[in-house]
């Protein structure tokens, strides 16, 4: 039988898929959220950099769902890993979701942002600082070690404003030095995962160490339709009666993978909830179409700041997720 959740660290169950609020344009989000809950989601995936968290609030207001039913996760951005800023954070994040609590709360990347915002107040993005070369400067240090950050997130756990923590973009190098000083271990580590971009490491270390990996852009990106196009998926869908998306989406969570497709569009937000049984000979074809072909990133901010920070350490020889993975076995 096709899984309907996933249990977390802390006992936690989180439905297998989540509806993405990512790139979910204003005036079209409220509409989505409420009409993937009317239609049986119960995991919503938000953002505080998303820009839309009062309309994900609003979609769930209208959808006459009970709260307690609802798996809500959102992210505290990179501007916001100072000490001083995470309370803020959650207050914003809930006053806009027009919640009480959240069930997951990542941090949303493992880089922070240098700010120059008044005391006592948010950072936006205006109060980004620029460096000499035009792009926004890091904070290496607490990009380096986000233990205050995370100290921070902690609490809010122990003060019930969220009910479990995790991370998101962490590779298994950046989890492991997380790992050592947490006192509250991620439940999750929301990254990018679909056939173009397997991480089969990353995936394999997160699950024997009790962390879900969760999916972002699962079917390869916003606009992007060749893995939904590949020969391979349109035979199993066909084999299924179902759409190549169902294909993708289930050969994820048949992997442990937890995804968050993103949609507005109310005929795809039903269709991406329907999973399938796949057979172990299919389930082996997506796992070599997979590995079939270098890794392709929808998402990488390594090049985006001041200094240049490299982010996932792909191709590092010490720290990439191949080499972490083989010293452990």
């Amino acid at each position: 039988m096709t899984q309907t959740h996933f249990t977390l660290n802390n006992g936690q169950k989180i439905p297998s898929i989540g509806l993405g609020t990512w790139q979910s344009a204003p005036g079209e989000v409220a509409k989505a959220v409420e009409h993937a809950l009317k239609s049986g989601y119960r995991h919503l995936d938000c953002a505080w950099a998303y820009g839309n968290e009062a309309e994900v609030g609003q979609g769930i207001k209208a959808s006459g769902v009970p709260r307690e039913e609802i798996f809500v996760t959102s992210k505290l951005f990179e501007l916001h890993h100072h000490p001083e800023h995470v309370p803020l954070a959650i207050k914003d994040t809930l006053k806009n979701l027009g919640l009480e609590y959240l069930d997951l709360y990542l941090l949303h990347w493992n880089i922070n942002l240098e700010v120059d915002a008044p005391a006592g107040t948010l950072p936006q993005n205006e109060h980004r600082v620029k460096g000499s070369s035009g792009k926004f400067k890091l904070d290496v240090a607490l990009s380096d070690d986000v233990t205050p950050t995370w100290r921070e997130m902690e609490k809010l756990v122990d003060q019930g404003l969220v009910k479990s923590i995790g991370i998101s973009n962490f590779n298994i190098n950046r989890t492991k030095k997380l790992l050592k000083v947490a006192r509250i271990k991620p439940v999750a580590d929301q990254v990018e995962l679909s056939i173009q971009c397997p991480q089969p490491e990353l995936v394999a270390w997160l699950k024997k160490n009790d962390i879900l990996p969760q999916g972002y852009s699962p079917l390869g990106g916003t606009g992007k339709t060749n893995l939904r196009d590949n020969e391979i998926v349109k035979k199993i869908a066909d084999q299924h009666g179902v759409q190549t998306a169902n294909i993708l989406l289930s050969w994820l969570v048949a992997r442990g993978v937890n995804p968050v497709p993103k949609s507005v569009t109310p005929e795809r937000i039903e269709n991406n909830l329907k999973l399938v049984d796949l057979t172990k000979e299919q389930y082996d074809e997506l796992e070599s179409l997979s590995q079939s072909h270098p890794p392709n990133r929808v998402c990488d901010q390594s090049d985006s700041f001041e200094p240049v920070y490299d982010i996932y350490q792909e191709n590092d020889p010490e720290f990439s997720d191949k080499v972490q993975f083989a010293k452990e076995q």
